[in-house]
């Protein structure tokens, strides 16, 4: 499809409110191109309108009614801290000790 061909859904200031919204910076030169290729992934999606699809009700999951079930918190047997921190790399103060992913490094 030729982008002559392509149906206008989205102008550039639309472009441009989206990307604003989603906080995505984009310059002046991108606007354009990312106008074309949005309304070209509009376009693709018009087989869609070819099915029948009166009576079928809207799902917002493939599975339909699922639920989380979820147990009653028990206390139970557990282990003993001792026996949980036997095969920690690193512990201190009865905790396990991990890598810092934040700040400067080191261990937390």
């Amino acid at each position: 499809m030729k982008a002559d061909d392509m149906t206008q859904h989205l102008t550039d200031k639309d472009v441009r409110d989206i990307a604003e919204y989603t906080r995505i910076g984009l310059s002046d030169d991108e606007v354009g191109p990312m106008t074309r290729d949005l309304n070209s992934i509009i376009d693709s999606l018009a087989p869609i309108l070819e099915y029948d699809l009166d009576g079928v009700e809207p799902t917002f999951h493939p599975i339909g009614g699922l639920a989380n079930i979820m147990r009653e918190d028990a206390e139970g047997v557990s282990f003993a801290q001792r026996v949980a921190l036997e095969n920690a790399p690193k512990q201190q103060d009865g905790s396990f000790l991990i890598p810092s992913i934040l700040g400067d490094g080191g261990d937390r």
